[in-house]
């Protein structure tokens, strides 16, 4: 009998040991059947969540804006600190002067046009009324000489008759003697249109006399290697490779540009074909923002908010 009880109490326990293993596996099963499902419904979560640096919820996208290499440097400036902060932006900044940055905005070729100029000025008056203005700041021009000249100012006379093919000699001016050799721009550039309105008093320049260079960068450089070389370039380009000229004895600052007293100077716009909208939007926001307005001051431009002097078409 006490053998038989014996079997009967292992039997149970086995039995017991049985149900348990059953009921763990069981319950383990279920875990691992939800871990995945609740991993997956996490990650998921994430993967629409914009990182926390990203400062404008939502923007995302691409644009391109391209033209006046006078305001390149800060629209690519920009277009850096934007995308930094927007990290799913994408802001393409090219040059090819003013005229081309109308013309691709117009025809739908880019989103944002950089201009010196007005559209109206460049642009047919149908194709420029689709545009839509953003001044996003003001920048002065100055007329610069390789530092070997020994001229520290001109006239506007002067300058119209350097231009114009009259003068050909720095001696005339008040130099050595030494052949003046006119670094131009291209016609569709805004700084040359700028520099004729507003320097030369819209005097047509010398015609085969003078060497053409299409951009703002290689202006300079073909200024700083020539010797006795003239032309004209937006402040945010000059440094100590050209030796930039008083006007009409002012010198070319920013804060004779904001007084009025110096008036070489135009506005920077980015032109948009109908209201901007998305990350086109956002990004044009950004520039005229705040947060943004110390580096237009660092990168040689001046902020709109600034100017004591406006001026129209």
């Amino acid at each position: 009998m006490k053998k038989l009880g014996r079997v009967r109490s292992i039997a149970v326990v086995t039995a017991l040991i049985f149900t348990m293993a059953t009921i763990l596996a069981a319950c383990g099963g279920t875990n691992g059947n939800n871990a995945p499902s609740q991993q997956t419904n996490s990650t998921a979560a994430q993967g629409t969540t914009k990182p926390d640096n990203t400062s404008t919820s939502g923007v995302s996208g691409s644009a391109m804006a391209v033209g006046s290499s006078a305001l390149q440097p800060l629209a690519e400036k920009a277009a850096q600190m934007f995308m930094e902060k927007n990290k799913d932006a994408r802001i393409q900044v090219q040059g090819g002067g003013s005229g081309t940055g109308l013309t691709q905005v117009s025809s739908g070729g880019a989103d944002i046009g950089n201009s010196d100029l007005f559209a109206e000025e460049k642009l047919p008056a149908d194709q420029a009324k689709l545009l839509v203005d953003h001044k996003v700041c003001v920048v002065g021009f100055a007329t610069v000489v390789n530092p070997k000249v020994k001229v520290d100012n001109l006239t506007k006379k002067q300058l119209i008759d350097i231009f114009t093919g009259k003068i050909t000699n720095w001696k005339d001016v008040g130099g050595d003697d030494m052949k003046i050799v006119i670094i131009n721009r291209p016609s569709s550039s805004g700084t040359r249109a700028t520099f004729k309105k507003y320097a030369l008093d819209g005097a047509e320049e010398a015609q085969g006399k003078a060497l053409t260079e299409d951009q703002s960068g290689t202006v300079r450089k073909a200024v700083a290697e020539t010797e006795g070389a003239i032309s004209y370039l937006a402040f945010s380009y000059i440094d100590s490779t050209v030796k930039p000229l008083k006007y009409e004895n002012i010198e070319p600052t920013a804060d004779n540009v904001k007084s009025g007293q110096y008036p070489l100077w135009s506005y920077e716009h980015m032109y948009t074909k109908g209201e901007a909208q998305g990350v086109v939007k956002a990004f044009l926001d950004f520039i005229m923002s705040d947060e943004f307005k110390t580096t237009i001051t660092e990168l040689g431009y001046i902020p709109n908010s600034e100017m004591k002097v406006s001026r129209d078409k």
